[in-house]
């Protein structure tokens, strides 16, 4: 007999995280456990309350698969029963460290994939002042790949200031919807300037239809346009890449049918996250090992992670070890 359990933990960030849309100073989270016998598998999904989400609205949607879960549903049919989101990214997850541990088989053996290899992952320069962004930079300036917040105002003062201190590094800017359609020529200009290597979600996900015709020589990536695989045709045009983040997908098993659906429309696929702890970042992981981009610096963003939790050398993540998730 299967048993739910749900818990809601709370991980400082070192500092403050800050995008376009906000600041926040921890992560929450909301881990569901399925014990099945003597084993018991976790997954970890973050509300985000962009998306119409709360603690409380994910745990209630957790408690409604509880017969589900408890009476042997699958991470399959799971599908059907709830929404994508941080919910259903939760059991999904957990579902599959269950089987994972139950089988004694490796999580990329369940799945069907090449043994897991390290990754490098993006490292996040939180947005700020242009003094204190070129400062975080010029911390980071040996990693290779930095990810730049960047709001609607002063992008083009932040980007040159953060390349002079990081002259190396390969940069995504990440605008989160905070640009609008008259600044994006500007933007895309100075991008192609100081030699940026994509550019994340620049629009609002409804002014979507401006990009079909503006000129893209830096590749132009959906994240809040893009949740599910579903979505992957109406992006083809638009757009020349999609972030894959598993609180949108509502877990791994969705996530690997987005990136199959990406591939096969030539879109570039990068995995991204919530700022997490490691035990959201291990199935995000596992995605990312067939991306061409990976942002699953989480746990580097926090104060501390749980533990266990993955190991960093640097930019490089390896693989979980199964008494974190798999």
């Amino acid at each position: 007999m299967r048993k739910l359990s749900i818990a809601v933990e709370r991980f400082p960030i070192a500092g403050t995280f800050t995008i376009s849309r906000g600041s926040k100073t921890e992560a929450v989270v909301v881990v569901a456990s399925i014990s099945e016998g003597a084993v018991s598998g976790r997954g970890e999904g973050v509300p985000y309350a962009h998306y119409g989400e709360s603690v409380d609205s994910v745990i209630a949607e957790i408690e409604s698969a509880r017969d589900f879960i408890e009476k042997g549903g699958d991470r399959f049919a799971l599908r059907n029963t709830l929404a994508p989101g941080a919910a259903r990214n939760a059991l999904d997850c957990a579902l599959i460290d269950l089987e994972a541990k139950a089988t004694q088989r490796g999580v990329a053996h369940l799945l069907g994939l090449p043994p897991l290899e390290p990754v490098n992952t993006a490292f996040t320069i939180s947005l700020d002042s242009v003094e204190a962004m070129a400062a975080a930079a010029r911390s980071a300036s040996d990693r290779p790949t930095l990810k730049v917040k960047l709001g609607g105002d002063g992008g083009r003062e932040r980007l040159v200031a953060i390349r002079r201190a990081a002259p190396r590094s390969r940069i995504i800017v990440d605008a989160n919807e905070g640009w609008t359609p008259e600044m994006f020529p500007d933007m895309m200009e100075a991008c192609i300037e100081l030699g940026v290597a994509m550019i994340e979600q620049p629009l609002p996900a409804d002014s979507d239809d401006y990009l079909i015709e503006a000129k893209r020589p830096v590749p132009v990536c959906a994240d809040e346009s893009a949740h599910t695989s579903a979505d992957i045709k109406r992006l083809v045009g638009r757009y020349d890449a999609v972030n894959v983040k598993l609180d949108k997908t509502g877990g791994l098993t969705e996530a690997l049918d987005m990136i199959a659906a990406a591939e096969e429309e030539g879109l570039i696929v990068m995995v991204g996250c919530m700022v997490s702890s490691s035990l959201a970042m291990a199935p995000a992981f596992v995605a990312a090992q067939r991306a061409q981009y990976a942002d699953i610096d989480g746990p580097l963003l926090l104060a501390r992670d749980r533990l266990p939790g993955l190991m960093f050398s640097g930019s490089i993540v390896h693989p979980p070890y199964p008494d974190l998730w798999g």
